[in-house]
């Protein structure tokens, strides 16, 4: 059902209640409260698989002006748990549209909420922290004490393992455009469809493999590099793909990392993660290589990260390492690599399909390392 004149209700974690009119489906989700700073973009971030379990405060005032086509998903469904908004276009002009946005979060049963100081509410999120929230719509609507219990019993973001409820149940293959230059295994942890699309672009046939794939198994499909991609969750859980990690850098293969892969080749690296106040979300998020000093303006979704400090080496069981990047705001680590050159990942998205395209540079230089391998 869905309604846009149905009361709703978005209940904070600390007690806060932002009162609005129900958008997309009516009803009740839980989930962690984040915002995302991107002025565009909205369906790639509504279907960004790192989004799962999570309930996406919008900044951008109006959205869904441009409808909904069936072209920008970045995976098979909307992942997040519930979405909050301000000013809902009333009507969306766009020639690719093939829909709308209140229309397709109610078929696929995500419950939002329109109407509310969205601006409040961020600036909320900045000085407590993300937290848990709960969407409450129609006859999911109760006392304020009662729904406030229902948003603290749900499970917390820390310590939450959810990659494995995002990734493929079976190995599936992107064929280059033009000739096959090099085999690239893609662990999905999550992964975004723009990601095959990039390797292909540039030549690699990729297989992509579900999360819990055995080292021999990625073995089998005798892969020039190997490729960690973003994801939901607490790195800190993911005990699985960390041990793959360790065994693929055993073997010398190169590898490229996003975002969750990130996290995940630090910790296989002996670095630590924590869980930050509320996280980077947006596409405006400024980095800065330590090597160069070249600043790319990023897409960013985490809310965990590597410790760590701007061009810090250490030693790893497979050589030294060092913190590759940094953000230009706050400081937090955006990047780890091997000295030697053949391991490297970055926190944030250079396949960003909504833009920015600062970073896609980095596609080639993983080609570089399996052409030198």
């Amino acid at each position: 059902m869905t309604s846009t004149t149905a009361a709703a209700a978005l209940v904070l974690e600390d007690g806060r209640i932002f009162r609005g009119t129900a958008y997309g489906a009516v009803g009740q989700t839980l989930g962690e409260a984040v915002f995302c700073t991107a002025m565009t973009g909205y369906q790639e971030t509504l279907t960004d698989p790192s989004y799962h379990r999570q309930i996406v405060v919008a900044t951008a005032p109006q959205i869904g002006n441009t409808g909904w086509n069936d072209e920008d998903d970045e995976s098979q469904q909307i992942w997040v748990a519930g979405y909050a908004v301000r000013d809902p276009a009333r009507r969306h002009s766009n020639w690719r549209a093939t829909g709308t946005l209140p229309g397709q979060l109610e078929q696929q049963s995500i419950v939002g909420i329109a109407g509310i100081d969205t601006r409040a509410v961020v600036r909320h999120l900045r000085s407590r922290g993300s937290m848990k929230a709960g969407i409450f719509s129609g006859a999911a609507l109760a006392e304020p004490a009662e729904l406030l219990a229902r948003v603290t019993g749900q499970p917390s973001m820390l310590g939450a393992d959810l990659a494995g409820e995002v990734s493929t149940d079976e190995i599936y293959t992107v064929e280059p455009e033009g000739e096959p230059r090099f085999t690239v295994v893609a662990v999905d942890l999550g992964i975004k469809s723009n990601t095959p699309r990039m390797f292909a672009q540039r030549g690699m046939r990729v297989h992509v493999v579900p999360s819990s794939t055995s080292l021999d198994k990625i073995l089998e499909l005798k892969p020039d590099g190997a490729f960690l991609s973003n994801g939901p969750g607490d790195p800190a859980t993911a005990d699985t793909a960390v041990a793959l990690t360790q065994g693929i850098l055993d073997k010398g293969l190169p590898l490229f990392g996003i975002c969750f892969g990130n996290q995940i080749l630090g910790r296989a690296l002996g670095r630590g993660t924590y869980k930050m106040k509320f996280g980077h979300r947006g596409i405006n998020i400024p980095v800065v290589e330590h090597e160069t000093g070249r600043v790319s303006i990023t897409a960013q979704n985490h809310g965990f990260a590597l410790e760590g400090e701007r061009g810090e080496q250490f030693g790893t069981p497979f050589g030294k390492a060092e913190v590759s990047h940094v953000c230009a705001n706050d400081g937090t680590v955006e990047g780890v690599r091997l000295v030697d050159g053949r391991a490297f990942s970055v926190q944030y998205h250079p396949e960003a399909a909504a833009g920015p395209h600062d970073a896609a540079y980095l596609f080639d230089r993983f080609a570089g390392l399996m052409k030198g391998a």
